[in-house]
């Protein structure tokens, strides 16, 4: 069966990547694509890469994508709100890549954003889009709100060994560096190439958006609350993110690598690997490499989680859950491995 897909938010880097993705896949052909600023203009004026000379992108409007049976939405913060729930009384199924719906109440919205939500009713009724820990619940939903970079980096790594028991809930810390795509296509003097180029900085120190999110994510996995210190870093690079993530041992160190491979032996996109993994080894694939390591003599665990920041921390995540939501094959469209040598 063949899926028609409409992508609001066509123009930006998330956006972009899903264009590609969905190009290539063997059963959703895109439909529709959105933009605010660049509508009217050709999704090769934005991505150049993709050509698509002839292939306009329209507003973002519910009534102009009538064919459409899925909707990706990879619009700016504040933006899905307006038409998610909309799509989804349509009965499209809707994946949003953006920050609108994945937190589960509004008094966690309000941590994160210091206001509202606007439609605090509703969010509960949309699915946290991370396949690896809540497949089930995805396969089964008509609304999923696909994670942030940095949550599906860190719960990746931390998720299964606080399920498991290995390291405790509280306590934890992660520091993560990211690539400068993950501030979107936005303008910004501090994302130019004069203030990025030969140095890192953190950014969003104690109150960046995602620490609540993390925090929710595993709180939702393991059932406890759950308190973290979370760093960001912004990289001089394109893509890619690193997550290194430090939690105290809750029993005697063992083998915590095997107990993150027998977590994963089924996951088609996460790899444990015997090595700390590089962000050029996942950069332009859906995959996550992780390594971990239990030390006796400080009593903590490290974890290290590798991902393509616009690929399983978006675009690819993206395409996972909706495959799942489509009863597809999960990788459909998503078997390329990263490009950089």
């Amino acid at each position: 069966m063949t899926h028609k897909a409409a992508v609001l938010g066509a123009s930006g880097y998330a956006g972009g990547q899903l264009v590609r993705l969905l190009d290539g896949h063997p059963s959703i052909d895109v439909v529709y694509l959105g933009a605010h600023s660049w509508a009217g203009q050709s999704l090769g004026s934005a991505h150049p890469q993709l050509g698509g000379g002839d292939r306009i992108m329209g507003p973002i409007d519910v009534n102009m994508m009538p064919e459409a049976d899925m909707a990706f939405l990879a619009l700016p913060h504040g933006e899905s709100w307006k038409i998610g729930s909309a799509l989804v009384e349509r009965g499209v199924k809707v994946v949003d890549l953006g920050s609108d719906f994945r937190l589960d109440s509004d008094d966690r919205y309000v941590e994160a954003y210091g206001q509202h939500h606007p439609l605090a009713d509703d969010l509960s009724s949309w699915v946290y889009g991370l396949p690896e820990l809540f497949g089930p619940s995805i396969s089964a939903a008509g609304r999923v709100a696909a994670p942030g970079c940095y949550p599906t980096s860190a719960l990746l790594a931390l998720a299964p060994l606080v399920h498991e028991g290995i390291v405790e809930i509280d306590g934890i810390v992660v520091d993560a560096i990211s690539g400068v795509s993950g501030a979107g296509r936005k303008v910004s003097a501090d994302l130019t190439f004069g203030a990025v180029a030969e140095g890192v900085r953190a950014y969003g120190v104690f109150n960046h958006r995602h620490r609540p999110e993390i925090e929710a994510g595993l709180e939702a996995f393991v059932g406890a609350p759950a308190s973290i210190v979370f760093t960001p870093h912004l990289a001089p690079m394109q893509a890619g993110l690193l997550s290194t993530c430090y939690g105290d041992l809750a029993g005697a160190a063992g083998d915590v690598e095997a107990v993150l491979k027998d977590f994963y032996v089924d996951a088609r996109f996460v790899d444990v690997i015997g090595q700390p993994p590089q962000t050029r080894w996942v950069v332009g694939s859906n995959r996550a490499l992780l390594s971990a390591h239990a030390d006796e003599r400080t009593g903590k665990v490290i974890v290290l989680s590798a991902i393509d920041n616009l690929g399983k921390g978006a675009a690819g995540q993206a395409v996972q859950c909706a495959n799942l939501m489509l009863g597809e094959p999960e990788d459909a469209g998503l078997t390329s491995a990263g490009w950089l040598p």
